[in-house]
């Protein structure tokens, strides 16, 4: 019995440093984005939004990247409600992206529809975006389109040749 408890807490130690570091890195990109001027606004192509694809190979993603938007929100100075509704719509994301495991081509989708479709509110109200909001539907969405679909798939091929990675 002792051995059992000694595994999963093994685990978790591991799991919740797998989630810390995913975070610091989402963070990370998302400042280099920032400083590219291409985080934020109407066209926002987020380096850190790649991340998204991790789900596939971890559930410590699911929070590493949640807890990394949140804590990149507030660091770049984002309103409130975007701190907020940015960081649900990358959760619905990754927790879809996490759903969709074993279909790695349509894991990018949730996280890109959560997106394409919170956003363009927040655009709206938080900042006072005077474009319309379904033109922000799609811009948005063709941003998270570069950063989850693409992006995000080129980082999956990588990481899926690197096995022992997230096991």
């Amino acid at each position: 019995m002792k051995n059992t408890s000694n595994t999963k807490r093994a685990m978790t130690t591991r799991q919740l440093t797998t989630a810390a570091i995913i975070a610091a890195l989402y963070v990370v990109l998302t400042m280099i984005s920032s400083a590219l001027g291409i985080a934020s606004g109407v066209i926002q192509v987020r380096l850190s939004e790649a991340l998204a694809i991790l789900p596939c190979f971890t559930v410590a993603a699911v929070p590493g990247v949640t807890v990394g938007c949140l804590l990149a929100n507030i660091v770049t100075g984002a309103p409130l409600p975007d701190v907020i509704f940015g960081t649900l719509a990358t959760l619905i994301g990754v927790l879809g992206a996490r759903l969709l495991r074993k279909h790695p081509v349509l894991a990018p989708l949730p996280t890109i529809l959560s997106n394409a479709i919170i956003i363009p509110f927040v655009l709206r109200f938080a900042y006072q975006v005077p474009d319309a909001i379904w033109f922000m539907f799609l811009t948005v969405g063709a941003g998270e389109l570069i950063s989850v679909g693409i992006l995000g798939l080129l980082l999956y091929k990588v990481l899926k040749k690197q096995r022992t990675l997230f096991e």
